[in-house]
Order: structure tokens, then sequence, then C-alpha cells
């Protein structure tokens, strides 16, 4: 391996292009670049997003031995350590293996997917608003899933098959409204919010039909919740995390030249059409498992790929930094619904939502005066 430090200045394609998006600003991308002997395989590493990188990390480690060792029933680090590799007492293997890992796990994954699913969604549309759960994409999950489980009375499998369905079913709605438009700019905010609201109402018609207890574990559901989960929900959204994560960063690069514009990504030899479906599939499928999992969990999508391209000053996407923030900003809150508001069982949805709403309310007071600048 070789190691080269580059600095370059990326600026448009200055041969006409037809159909061309909305310009982008030409930008500057440093870092180091590092590539194999024959040059077939080379990496960008930028100092910044390695450092802010390790430093989620190292928090994240940091979090998951809080959570493990704090609570109702406190347990030392090595007591923790001791259940993880099967030695510990009767009591620590039931509290770390049973209530408290499998918890923390889907938490973590649930917060990598759907940060992941903002940021490609948001890279895309150009837009800090596109994310899953502003567009609609996943309350169509909620709707695949509440149909399963209301109407049908699924499983976890048949459960996150609906709300794969669902998500994709209105993604694919949301892309016929916006045929011919693009995926940028607030158009498809308006568009991605009616239909989120077609759905919302959907869904209270799915709950209004069915049982009273079915009704209440429905509506607790939509609230979106970490509680009383279990291996097979950490094993489900663990197992489409690996694989799907794996796909979005192979494919980060060219998301980052779509971001330039159509026509310069073509003109880097980009087949944007592809590119871009592939991607939407990513986004979705990610919301989608991550909605059946624990039910419809706002404010992460939203905020956590922001917060890292802010942290990183990222060219790109940043999805690495983006799936770690996610990560972090749900175990922490689940983390602080289940310490600090202790013995009341408040979802973790609650949290999010309150703070998500307060980050919409100057998000979009930031966006409109830039608009008007």
């Amino acid at each position: 391996m070789s190691a080269v430090r580059e600095s370059e200045a990326s600026a448009p394609d200055p041969r006409p292009v037809k159909n061309r998006a909305t310009p982008a600003t030409p930008r500057v991308v440093t870092g180091m670049v590092v590539r194999t002997r024959k040059g077939g395989l080379s990496l960008r590493v930028q100092g910044r997003v390695l450092a802010v990188t390790a430093a989620l990390g190292t928090a994240l480690v940091l979090l998951m031995g809080i959570a493990l060792t704090t609570g109702d029933f406190e347990l030392s680090v090595g007591e923790v350590l001791q259940a993880l590799f099967g030695n510990g007492s009767g009591a620590a293997d039931f509290i770390v293996n049973t209530l408290r890992m499998p918890r923390l796990l889907t938490a973590l994954c649930v917060g990598a997917a759907l940060a992941v699913s903002g940021a490609i969604l948001q890279s895309l549309t150009g837009n800090a608003l596109g994310s899953p759960d502003i567009i609609g994409f996943t309350n169509g999950s909620a709707t695949g899933a509440l149909v399963v489980i209301v109407v049908l009375n699924g499983s976890m499998t048949q459960i996150a098959l609906g709300a794969l369905v669902g998500g994709l079913a209105t993604a694919a709605a949301v892309s016929l409204l916006m045929l011919g438009r693009g995926l940028q700019g607030f158009r498809l905010v308006v568009v991605g919010i009616g239909v989120s609201a077609l759905l919302l109402a959907l869904n209270s018609y799915l709950i209004t039909r069915a049982s009273w207890q079915e009704a209440l574990e429905a509506q607790a559901w939509l609230i979106g919740s970490l509680g009383n989960r279990l291996w097979i929900h950490a094993n489900t959204i663990g197992l489409a995390v690996v694989v799907l994560l794996p796909l979005a960063f192979f494919l980060a690069r060219r998301l980052s030249m779509v971001e330039m514009g159509d026509g310069i990504a073509t003109a880097l030899g980009v087949d944007v059409t592809r590119t871009r479906a592939a991607l939407l599939v990513i986004s979705v499928a990610l919301a989608a498992f991550a909605t059946a999992v624990t039910g419809p969990i706002v404010f992460i999508a939203l905020a956590a790929p922001q917060l890292a391209r802010r942290l990183t000053r990222s060219s790109g996407p940043a999805l690495l930094p983006s799936a770690l923030m996610g990560a972090f900003l749900l175990a922490l809150s689940d983390l602080v619904v289940q310490r600090v508001f202790a013995p009341a069982l408040l979802p973790v949805g609650t949290a999010t939502g309150t703070i998500g709403g307060l980050y919409l309310i100057w998000l979009l007071i930031n966006e409109s005066r830039k608009s008007r600048a």
C-alpha cells in the first residue's frame, strides 16, 4: 500500500450537458489517498473525518458500558464481561444477555440504519428535510407493518416484510408523483408530507378496525419503543444492517458525484438513474427494517446525518460517521428514558420526538432564511 497526499478542486464540466440538475458549487476536497501498488483500489482518508469517527466509536463503547452496568441491578464491568462470555452468575447472565444486550444492540442497529437512510435521502434530494420520516417512507413502512400486525397477526419476519413492502410502495408512489421533476427541492418535501398525512390517516383507520388489545399494542408500537426487545428483534435489524450498510458504503463515492449534479456525475462515468434507484431502495429498506423492529422513531434520520456532516466538515455524505452518530443518539435517548424517568416506562419515541420537534422548528427557520437570501 502507498499513501499520496492530495489537494484538488473539482470544478463543473464546461461542456454543455442536457438535463443538468441544479449546478453544484465547486468545492475543495483534501485528504490522504491510500491505494494499492497497482492502483486497482484506492481510498480517500480525511484527517478530521477519521478523528470524528474514532471519537464517536469511543463514545459508543463508553455508552454501551454504562447501559450494561447501570440500572435497578448494577453490575461491574467484570461481571458484564463474564456474562457475555458465558461465565457469569445466573442473575447477571439473565440481566445482561436477556434484558439489556438485545435492547442495546437493537438501539445501535436501528439508530445506524435510520441515520444512513436519512443521509442517503438528504444527499439525493439536496434538501436537509429529505429524511424518511418527513417524506413519508417511515409511515409507509408503519402501514405495511400494521397491516401484518392487525389484519394478519403475523410473525416478526412477516412484519419486517410488510414494513419493507409498505416502504417501497410509498417510495414508488412519491416517485410517480414527482415524475419528470427530479428529486430536488422543497417540492419533494411537500409531496412527501402530503403522502405521509394520508398514511397517518390510514394507520388510524387500521387501529380502529383492530380489537381493543390489538389497538393498544399497535398505538404503543406507533410511538416507537425499544422496550421488551428480544434477540429476534436484534437479529432481524442486525442482519439488515450487515447486508445493507456495506452496499451503501460501496455506493458512497457515486453518491458524492451525484451530489455535484447529474451532468457532472454522468461526465465522470456514473449511471445516475441506476445509482439513484439503487440508493433509494437501500434507504427505504433500512428505514423499513428499523420501523418493523421498533415502530416509527423520528428525529434520528433527520438530525444525525447533519450533525455528522457539521462535525466532520465533509464534502460528501459521510455515511460512516452518520451511522455512528445515529447509533449514539438513539442509544443515548433510550438510556435517558430508562434511567432519568424510572420507574416510568416511557418509549424512546417520546424523547426523540420532543427533541426532534424543536430541531425541526430550528431547521425550518434556518432553511427559510437561506431561501430568502
